[in-house]
């Protein structure tokens, strides 16, 4: 696959899990800018590197935004700056539309009204869109039914950015992150990633809740895959004013993927089962062909990602 080179990005909500991973990999062949408020990210996901500029700051702010797109002339921007808590979003929907939504689409607005000329834009949207629509595996042109804040907020900004790239001429594109995992995942975050939140109750010997009975299916990708979609995505050509999913097309059960993680570490999650939590989705996988139609392939079978997230663990 070719890589981004010789390039000026931009990664909002860098500092988090899946902006650090993606900083990790482009940071040796481009100069990286990296806006985070660090509410959710941390300092230390960051690589150290002369060719990293941080800026601890909220997206929020649209005229330091507007500032640092016309001073740095981006090639590339990668829209991951989002309060990725769904109940966090329930609790203070006005407060997370700031932020899920109007700070992106002021990043848009300024990239129009400064006319300035990037390669890319990606924003980075989520499975969370489809909602509980019975049908699967969930494909780009299935059913859309957001049903809380959070969703609404994903699904609106995709069609912003792919619908300001059409009407202004701005090269975007969108992505339905499934269940994204791996290193750097922060499960201190109230709605983190269902296997960080097991990889840390196997390592401070926690009791792990399962809410609902356990056979809940998702798509579980590895945060290495999801990163080599990213770069993909920005580079090919023919991936331009439209939305795609990141997954592997595998589902696959909790109870299942908490066995895995037991076999892979030899150690003993402790299972508390709990009612099912209002808004949590029974089913979901997803249909990737539109991706792998690029030339996407998932490298990493749920064995392969748990046991190289357990070693980084």
């Amino acid at each position: 696959m070719n890589h981004i080179v010789d390039s000026t990005i931009l990664i909002t909500g860098g500092a988090g899990f899946i902006g650090s991973n993606l900083a990790d990999v482009l940071i040796e062949d481009n100069e990286i800018v990296v806006v985070d408020d660090l509410s959710m990210g941390k300092i230390e996901n960051l690589p150290q590197s002369n060719h990293l500029h941080f800026f601890k700051h909220s997206i929020v702010d649209k005229k330091f935004m507007d500032a640092l797109l016309i001073d740095w002339k981006f090639d590339y921007i990668f829209l991951l700056a989002a309060v990725a808590s769904v109940a966090d979003t329930i609790e203070r929907p006005l407060e997370t539309h700031e932020i899920n939504q109007n700070a992106n689409v002021n990043i848009l607005d300024a990239i129009r009204v400064n006319n300035l000329s990037i390669k890319k834009l990606l924003f980075a949207s989520s499975a969370a869109v489809y909602g509980n629509d019975p049908e699967l595996p969930k494909k780009e042109s299935s059913h859309v039914d957001p049903l809380t804040p959070y969703a609404i907020d994903k699904f609106a900004m995709e069609r912003f950015a792919i619908d300001y790239g059409i009407l202004y001429n701005i090269p975007t594109v969108a992505t339905r992150f499934f269940n994204v995992y791996g290193p750097k995942q922060n499960p201190k975050s109230p709605y983190s990633g269902v296997l960080s939140l097991v990889s840390e109750s196997v390592k401070e010997n926690k009791i792990f809740t399962i809410f609902g009975d356990g056979e809940q299916t998702r798509d579980f990708v590895y945060v290495k895959d999801v990163i080599n979609a990213l770069e993909l995505l920005m580079i090919n050509e023919d991936a331009m004013h439209d939305v795609y999913n990141v997954a592997t097309q595998n589902a696959i059960s909790l109870k299942t993927v908490i066995k895995e993680f037991e076999n892979i570490s030899g150690e003993r999650v402790v299972l508390k089962y709990s009612d099912a939590r209002v808004g949590d989705i029974r089913e979901s996988f997803a249909d990737i062909s539109k991706l792998k139609e690029l030339g996407f392939k998932p490298e990493y079978t749920i064995n392969k990602g748990l046991a190289s997230y357990w070693d980084s663990l």
